[in-house]
C-alpha cells in the first residue's frame, strides 16, 4: 500500500459512493489507484464525494482493509492498555474499541494473562500485513520528556530483568528500577509509583519505589515495628547481621534498617540485645 495506511489515523477523501458505503483515497492519489470501504453506517451525514474524513483502517474478518470513523484505543507504535477478551489456541484478543478485537500472538505474550485482564501492549503490522500486539513494549518507549530528577511518576511494569525491574513510565518512557532499588516484590502488569532517581543523558530513567531516606524513615520503622509484632516482640537482626538476611525477611535495605532502627531506638519503642531486636512492651 502507497498511499493507504494501516493501523494509523489518516485523512482520506471520499471518492465515490455506493449504496452500501464510500470508497475513500488518499488525497496524493488522484488516479484513485488505492481505495478502502468506509461502510454506510460509519459514514456521517451530509458527506458527499470529495469530502474529507478521518479514520482508520484495519482488517476485517474476511481479511479485506476497511475504514472506521470510530477511533481505536491504539494506533500502531503506541503503547498502552487494552483487555483480554478471550484466550484463544493462537493467542489472546484484545478489546481495541472497534467491531474486531487484535490479536496478542502467544510468542508476544509476558507473564502470565487471562479474560478480563488489562494488558500493556503496543500495536504493530505483523508480516502477513495485519495488526497484531505485542507485550514487548521496549521498543516502542521513546526518551522522557520534561521529566526531571526526584520528580514523582506513574508507570507500569513490563519485565523483570537481571539488571531491575523495567517500567513503562505514563506507558510511554523507558524506566528502570535497579537492582539495588528493586525492593520488595514487583510482577508483570503492576501499576506504581515510583522517584525518578536519575535521568540518563539518553532519556532513560532510574528509579526508586522508595522516598528518599529522610522521609521513608517513618515508613521504614512502621515496617519494622509490624515486623516484631508479627514475630512475637524479637528479631534475630541488629546492625552486623547480613545485608542480604535483612532484605529477604525485612525488604529493607541494610542502610534502610539501621535507619529505621536508629528511629526505634531514639523513641525507645525497642532495645538491643545479643540475639537481635525486642520489642519494649
Amino acid at each position: 500500500m502507497k498511499y493507504l495506511k494501516l493501523g494509523v489515523m489518516q485523512t482520506l477523501v471520499i471518492e465515490r459512493q455506493k449504496e452500501f458505503g464510500v470508497f475513500l483515497r488518499a488525497a496524493a492519489d488522484t488516479a484513485g489507484e488505492e481505495t478502502v470501504l468506509l461502510p454506510k453506517k460509519q459514514l456521517p451525514a451530509g458527506a458527499v464525494a470529495g469530502t474529507s474524513l478521518e479514520v482508520f483502517l484495519y482488517k476485517d474478518s474476511s481479511d479485506r482493509l476497511i475504514a472506521t470513523t470510530r477511533r481505536p484505543l491504539l494506533t500502531v507504535g503506541e503503547v498502552g492498555k487494552l483487555e483480554i477478551r478471550e484466550i484463544t489456541k493462537i493467542g489472546a484478543f484484545l478489546d481495541m474499541g472497534l467491531e474486531r478485537d487484535v490479536l496478542l500472538p502467544f510468542r508476544e505474550r509476558v507473564g502470565e494473562i487471562k479474560p478480563g485482564m488489562q494488558v500493556l501492549v503496543a500495536l504493530y503490522v505483523d508480516k502477513s500485513d495485519r495488526l497484531a500486539a505485542t507485550m514487548r513494549v521496549y521498543r516502542h518507549l521513546r526518551a522522557a520528556e520534561g521529566v526531571a530528577k526526584e520528580q514523582v511518576v506513574r508507570g507500569t511494569v513490563y519485565e523483570l530483568g537481571e539488571p531491575g525491574i523495567y517500567v513503562a513510565v505514563d506507558d510511554k518512557y523507558f524506566g528502570m528500577i535497579p537492582k539495588a532499588e528493586a525492593y520488595g516484590n514487583f510482577s508483570v502488569g503492576q501499576e506504581i509509583t515510583a522517584r525518578v532517581i536519575r535521568v540518563r543523558e539518553d532519556g532513560k530513567l532510574d528509579l526508586s519505589p522508595r522516598r528518599r531516606a529522610f522521609e521513608q524513615m517513618d515508613e521504614d520503622a512502621e515496617l519494622l515495628l509490624k515486623k516484631l509484632d508479627e514475630a512475637g516482640g524479637s528479631l534475630p537482626y541488629h546492625d552486623r547481621s547480613n545485608p542480604a538476611e535483612i532484605e529477604a525477611a525485612l525488604g529493607l535495605s541494610k542502610n534502610a534498617f539501621k535507619r529505621a532502627l536508629g528511629r526505634l531506638l531514639k523513641a525507645g519503642k525497642v532495645v538491643k540485645t545479643p540475639q537481635g531486636l525486642l520489642k519494649k512492651s
